[in-house]
């Protein structure tokens, strides 16, 4: 495909897709970014600010820079040329931030952390994006830029308070946006689109240059067409930011849950009477065992109050916190609905404060608890929606309702990620959410993997079929995971697999090397295995890119028997990887198998010939 071809169909495209616009097609930023921004519609209800030619060309300087950095590889910038949105509570240099509040606006300084972490990565703004006011409310109604509608009937709501950023993710505007998670704000308005909604665990994702919701509870949030997307980009906006006194740094955890995972389920999961939102939550779970699931109801009473303390309960305080000042100056200037939550602050004590906290702890020591012998939880992302006519009608109860199945993550400190689940009967959409403990969330994001494999669903709002087994993202490369390639008995399907597999490994792409190999099946080996060495006059070997966690990659490493061992290969698109290599001794009485260009080939040969039956690399 050549460059000029790609310029007019980038909507609705994959992170894999647009690194493969610029690193195979030759497509330059400034022409399939130009086009996307200038295609941008000014009335757009879910947009408060978008680029405009100017803030693109400075963009575009900067990334040119980046780019001359990095050289020829531009593995180097996971996210070369690629635009996202981000919420507009959200801080972005020489970029208004208004809350959805034109009373609070202030023009940022710097950006917010998270901001600086994606653009250092070559990740290009195009837009700030509406919101329910302050990020309060779960409905994408309380805005004077107008209601979100959403992207799939326009009479109904798009889920908030990240409405916006929902919206052009599920429309193919931006490959991912982000957004804000206190109480759902990540997770409803993902399920309400047909998008993959990453809810971190607390203090991954730095929340230094956010306007605070409550700032003890609140996440950034990963809108994305698929899992893999929000995972990359999640790997490297997040981080360790010793300047964000709520931030925390992430232990070595497992990254994938068990291949018939123990998930629990509530026990009667309440949907408010809308039948149709109950059958699309039971084929999901019908879904869930036909991939080995078991699915145990739990009791979900402590989850419930729990999710009633954040808005009836002296969290209110820390959203009025937030607004104080302009509450001072200018009541008026609020959106009725959101003055009339954070004015409730005034009816708590330190006292009820401090009460409140005892119950939360509890509370959150039971969800844990009952969490610990689960590999995970799933709920419906929401037990119902709700037309904009009828959240203006009832803003207070309803918004209630839609967090049933959110209010109370943060509040216990767990992870979550909300995953597409199918289309209703009316052709409405609905989701699921994994939920786990803290620090799960790699976990998750590789299950949601597989559950994303298995829907036939569109890509959002698009037309776009979902790609058949996903579609692999590049690494993120922050010195969070590695690629490394393997050429033998760790291939699928081999009898070392199992070794990359249960650490959670991620399959990302079948490559070659540069043709600056040989390759040797190696005498004595159980199971079998070839060795590969370095040389001058040496070809091409078939090989397998894995992406591991470091900590993975730690342990994978150590298993390694001589004459074996993990070196630097090139590949044959120049890249730099891990990957096996073999001691010179290592080859002594092998067989140079070089001929046949790879491991499977060789031992379909070894199959195929009646001669070599007995014979063992």
């Amino acid at each position: 495909m050549k460059a000029h071809d790609v310029i007019n169909q980038s909507q609705g495209w994959t992170l894999a897709e647009w690194q493969a616009a610029y690193r195979q097609h030759g497509a330059q930023p400034a022409d399939l970014l130009g086009r996307l921004v200038d295609s941008l519609d000014p009335a757009d209800p879910a947009w408060i600010c978008r680029a405009d030619a100017t803030r693109l060309q400075a963009q575009l300087a900067d990334l040119a820079q980046l780019r001359s950095q990095a050289g020829a590889d531009l593995t180097r910038l996971p996210l070369y040329g690629v635009p996202f949105a981000i919420k507009d509570n959200i801080d972005a240099a020489g970029w208004p931030t208004t809350a959805a509040c034109p009373a609070f606006s202030y023009v940022a300084q710097q950006d917010a952390e998270v901001v600086r972490r994606l653009r250092a990565a070559g990740a290009v703004l195009i837009g700030k994006t509406n919101l329910d006011q302050f990020a309060t409310g779960l409905v994408g109604t309380r805005s004077p830029h107008g209601a979100v509608p959403n992207t799939f009937d326009p009479a109904y709501i798009s889920g908030g308070s990240s409405s916006g950023s929902a919206s052009v993710v599920a429309r193919g505007l931006a490959v991912f946006a982000l957004g804000t998670d206190t109480a759902g704000s990540g997770r409803v308005p993902a399920g309400l689109n047909n998008i993959v909604g990453l809810k971190p665990t607390k203090g991954w994702l730095s929340t230094r240059g956010v306007v605070p919701a409550c700032r003890t509870q609140d996440c950034v949030s990963i809108f994305a067409l698929t899992v893999d997307d929000a995972d990359s980009v999640a790997t490297v906006a997040g981080g360790y930011d010793t300047q964000d006194p709520y931030s925390r740094p992430m232990p070595a955890m497992p990254a994938h849950l068990a291949r018939q995972p123990r998930l629990a389920i509530p026990a009667q999961p309440e949907f408010f009477g809308d039948a149709q939102a109950q059958a699309a939550y039971d084929a999901s779970l019908r879904a869930l065992r036909e991939l080995g699931a078991t699915l145990e109801p739990i009791d979900f009473t402590a989850f419930r109050e729990l999710a009633d303390l954040l808005y009836q309960g002296p969290w209110v305080a820390e959203r009025y916190a937030a607004v104080r000042a302009l509450h001072e100056r200018d009541p008026d200037a609020l959106d009725p609905v959101v003055r009339g939550i954070v004015e409730q602050a005034a009816r708590y004590s330190a006292v009820d404060t401090f009460e409140a906290e005892y119950r939360r702890a509890e509370l959150a020591r039971i969800i844990q608890q009952t969490l610990q012998g689960f590999d995970a939880m799933v709920v419906p992302t929401s037990p119902s929606i709700y037309t904009i006519a009828q959240l203006r009608a009832d803003p207070l109860a309803l918004n209630t309702r839609l967090g049933t199945y959110t209010n109370f993550a943060n509040l216990a400190d767990l992870s979550a990620l909300a995953l597409p689940g199918g289309l209703r009967a009316d052709g409405l959409p609905c989701g699921i959410t994994l939920i786990g403990l803290a620090w799960q969330d790699r976990a998750l994001a590789e299950f949601g993997r597989r559950w994303e494999a298995a829907q036939t669903t569109k890509l959002g709002a698009t037309a776009r079929a979902r790609p058949a087994g996903g579609t692999p993202s590049a690494p993120a490369g922050n010195g969070q995971t590695v690629l490394v390639a393997v050429v033998g008995a760790h291939l699928r399907g081999m009898p070392l697999n199992h070794q990359l597999s249960s650490r959670g490994a991620r399959f990302i792409e079948a490559t070659h090397s540069a043709t600056a190999y040989r390759l040797y099946a190696l005498a004595n080996s159980t199971p079998p295995k070839p060795g590969m060495v370095r040389v001058a006059d040496g070809a091409a070997i078939a090989l397998e890119l894995w992406e591991l966690s470091s900590a993975a990659f730690g342990e994978f490493v150590a298993e390694i028997p001589a004459p074996l061992g993990i070196g630097t290969l090139e590949l044959a698109d120049g890249r730099r990887v891990k990957g096996f290599i073999c001691e010179p001794c290592g080859i002594a009485g092998a067989r140079d198998i070089t001929e046949f260009g790879g491991w499977r080939a060789y031992l379909r040969h070894l199959q195929g010939t009646e001669a070599h039956q007995g014979e063992k690399p």
